[in-house]
């Protein structure tokens, strides 16, 4: 997993529309890429909804918010359109960046262990470094939470 002082190694995945979007165009901005499980999921959900509540808080503080799954670009897509996402949600079908920030591990639900992605977040400044890892997200209250890690 990425540890805060990482320089985050460049990739290029679609977004919901079917458009490629690397990270890098993004130099100059603070970029915050969270990870999700599943697009449309209670959690993804009111993480996503959180985040979009705070969209302009979050783009005044000049960072771009990326979202990964492993989601299709049509699961994508029908997740922005449904919750009116203002950012763009990306396609790693393969789970390659998902891997490579160590958003990938064991998990446990209704006593069942399985391997799949962590809800994790990770903030990157202007310069391609890792500011902010965060592991223990609030799905509820993601949004400022991260409003509340600019102010630091």
């Amino acid at each position: 997993m990425y540890k805060i002082g990482d320089t985050v190694r460049d990739f290029t995945l679609p977004n919901q529309n079917g458009e490629m979007i690397t990270l890098s165009d993004f130099r100059g901005q603070k970029v915050l890429v969270w990870f999700y499980p599943k697009a449309s999921t209670p959690g993804c959900t009111a993480e996503g909804c959180s985040l979009r509540d705070n969209f302009e808080s979050l783009s005044d503080n000049n960072v771009v918010v990326l979202g990964i799954s492993m989601d299709t670009v049509k699961r994508q897509s029908n997740f922005v359109n449904k919750h009116s996402f203002p950012y763009d949600l990306l396609s790693d079908t393969e789970g390659i960046v998902v891997k490579d920030f160590g958003a990938w591990g064991p998990k446990k639900f209704m006593g069942r262990s399985y391997e799949g992605i962590l809800r994790s977040s990770f903030l990157i400044n202007e310069q391609g470094v890792v500011e902010e890892v965060i592991t223990k997200v609030k799905t509820k209250t993601h949004g400022t939470d991260i409003l509340t890690l600019l102010k630091k």
